[in-house]
């Protein structure tokens, strides 16, 4: 399927740059043969510490019927890190749900926001 690493594909979701660094990861979603369909979220990386995956928190309101108020929850996701994006803790993520990479990860890191400092203030 022609040069690994060589040429950057088209994602297909707006508002999302490619990296600036070249990889030849074959999960990740610019240099490789994943594709990106499904839901895209944003998140916060809690933990970088497994092998080419991150650990990523969604906040979100659930409405509940019963007291009629919002309630605060959260999800932690399991997704795909290439090397040529390279996510850290703290790091606002946008993650885009792919194929099953692992028993636990369907989710793949598309682009780094900025840290959580920076996008609350």
């Amino acid at each position: 399927m022609g040069k690994k690493g060589a040429e950057v594909k088209n994602v297909g979701i707006p508002g999302i740059e490619p990296p600036q660094r070249k990889c030849n990861d074959p999960k990740c979603p610019w240099h490789g043969n994943v594709r990106v369909r499904g839901i895209i979220l944003e998140g916060v990386v809690v933990s970088d510490k497994m092998h080419r995956t991150v650990v990523v928190r969604r906040d979100y309101l659930y409405y509940d019927k019963k007291y009629r108020r919002y309630e605060r929850r959260h999800s932690k996701i399991h997704a795909h890190n290439p090397p040529c994006i390279n996510a850290k803790v703290g790091d606002v993520v946008i993650i885009g749900e792919t194929r099953p990479l692992a028993k636990t990860v369907s989710f793949v890191v598309l682009a780094v926001k900025g840290r959580v400092e920076e996008v609350k203030k």
